[in-house]
This record gives structure tokens, sequence and C-alpha cells, in this order.
């Protein structure tokens, strides 16, 4: 077995067979569930993440990622973010030389921890389990379907008026990067993510700023996606709450929603659902072929996951977040 590191940057050969063991692996593993597009893929190994140094290795029949952050809070960690054997060349050690590989990294490089996510009862549990990762953190995933989603608001907004703005914000929608002049602003409610559940993931949160923020927003539009965030704001300049949509492929039917925070002194108020809603209807606008917003939510996330499923989300599967101590 030939393990080879990806070109920098990667040829369209490179991207093709990555595309291709992603597909075949998202295709046998979760049915149903569109794989990731070409130009997601494209994007992702094209534009490397900003929080640290990324490798990429392959096989014939296997590809894996990982990210040495590098962001000055978390250099102690990092993430395996794909780990992936085609279907049929499983259970033959492809995936566990891949992990050596990684291993060797994360040793040769200080790291004290490394974390993954994989879908729970799936085979990247299984596979993470086998090599020492524990789960740390329990989530799932959660989708809706954006055209049931727009007639099952229509119908109660017809039959009760359509739900205001709460007294004392105002809507704000900033399709790519936040406007510079409100960047620190967001940065700001960006840090209220802080209490968000993290369970015993070794990570720590870094301190969010406009310069951060910019990099962060940029790197889903260098990869080729398409990125809108809508912002509850005060009459004297904060943030109070925030949701973001980002599209990785514009072309494709599926979308994530990202973080979405309600600043501590401001919850209460029902602005996380009023975010949402604004949101989805920017999205039936501006993206008219999307079909389905996904986003994850920790299971002890108890105030998230009552308004989404107020807005109609539906659990799809479970996911954690596994950790390894080196």
């Amino acid at each position: 077995m030939t393990i080879t590191a990806l070109s920098v940057p990667p040829t369209d050969t490179e991207i093709d067979h990555w595309w291709a063991v992603l597909a075949a692996a998202r295709t046998a593993d979760l049915p149903g569930t569109a794989p990731p597009s070409r130009t997601e893929v494209a994007g992702a190994l094209r534009v490397p993440s900003v929080r640290g140094r990324s490798l990429y290795w392959a096989t014939e029949e296997a590809v894996a990622s990982l990210v040495l952050f590098t962001d000055g809070t978390n250099d102690h960690t990092a993430f395996l973010d794909e780990l992936t054997v085609r279907p049929d060349a499983r259970r033959r050690g492809v995936g566990a030389a891949l992990w050596e590989r990684a291993r060797e990294e994360l040793l040769a490089d200080g790291r004290t921890s490394v974390a993954t996510e994989a879908d729970l009862g799936g085979a990247g549990q299984a596979f993470a389990e086998s090599v020492g990762f524990e789960n740390v953190l329990s989530m799932a995933w959660y989708a809706q379907d954006v055209r049931e989603a727009r007639w099952a608001q229509g119908a109660r907004a017809a039959k009760e008026g359509a739900a205001p703005t709460p007294p004392g914000y105002e809507l704000h929608c900033w399709p790519g990067p936040v406007p510079d002049a409100w960047a620190r602003a967001a940065a700001v409610a960006h840090g209220a993510m802080e209490d968000a559940p993290s369970g015993e993931l070794d990570q720590r949160i870094q301190t969010w700023t406009p310069e951060r923020l910019h990099a962060a927003q940029r790197k889903i539009l260098d990869r080729g996606g398409a990125l809108t965030t809508v912002a509850a704001v005060t009459p004297d300049g904060e943030v109070a709450a925030y949701t973001e949509l980002v599209l990785p492929d514009p072309a494709g039917p599926r979308a994530l929603q990202y973080d979405t925070v309600v600043v501590p002194a401001h919850r209460g108020h029902g602005l996380g659902r009023t975010v949402k809603l604004r949101m989805l209807a920017e999205a039936a606008t501006r993206h008219p072929d999307l079909r389905t917003i996904a986003t994850s939510v920790a299971d002890d996330n108890t105030p998230m996951l009552a308004v989404n499923a107020a807005l109609g989300y539906r659990r799809e599967r479970g996911v954690g977040y596994f950790q390894l101590r080196l």
C-alpha cells in the first residue's frame, strides 16, 4: 500500500479521486443523502483551514486529512477532518495505515490530543473506537425541508399574523462577509459561543476579532461557497443575536446553518427563532433551488433544540465528537 501526500495545490486528478472516495462512502453509509459535490470537495482541498496547518494523504482506496491548529490557543491539539475508506476496501488495514500516518505526524509535532467527528452507529464510530477514541460530545444532525417550511410558515402567518421583530431590535441581513462597520460587534457576539455545550472536548474557544471573523468568512467564499448572516441588532450598535447560512456549493440543493447565537443578556426574547425565520425567508429568495437546510446541535442544548423543533427541523442522525489523548 502506498500513502501519498497531495500536491500543493492538488491536481484535478487528485481532486477527482478524493471526490470519488467520499461519494462512494456517503452513498453506502447514508443512503438518500446527497454526497458532497465536486465544487465542495475541490474548494476544501484547494483552500486550507485558517485555523492551522492542513495535511492531506491518499491511497488508491482511501483519503485522510488532518488540521494541526496554530491559532495560539489550541496548538496542543488537532482535528482529524477526514479519514474515509471506500466501502469495498474496508477491513483490509487501509484506514489503520492512514491513521498511523496521521498519528506519527501528531506525535512528531508534539500534540497531546486529537478529535474527530463521526456518525453514531456507523463505520466511522466503530473505527474511531477501535483505535482508542472516546465520544466526548453527543450531537445530532437536523434537517429542514425549505419548501415545506415555507408553506408551513406561510400558513401559520396567514392564520395568526406575521410575528414581528421583538421590540428594541432591528434585523440586518449581510450576504458575504459581515460589513466592516459591523465586524467588531459581530466578533463580540461570536464570543457568546463560549457557553455552548462542548462536553470534554480539549479544544478551547479562541478570542474572536474582526480579522479572525473575516478570515473565516473569506475561506467559505474562496472555497466557492456562499454565505449569508442575519443579525438582530440594538439601537446602540450591539449584535444581540445572529445566524449564519452557508452553501458549500451554491448550485447544490443543501445548505448548512452554522452558528445560531443569542448573546446572554438578550435571551428570553425569541431572537433565536426570529433570526432563523428571517434566514429561511432570505434563503428561499436568494437560493430558489435550495431544498434542505441542515444543522448540528448538541444533545444537551435544550433551548436550541426547542427552537429548531418549532421551526420544523427533523432529526436526521446522531453524531459525536470523538477524542483521543495521545
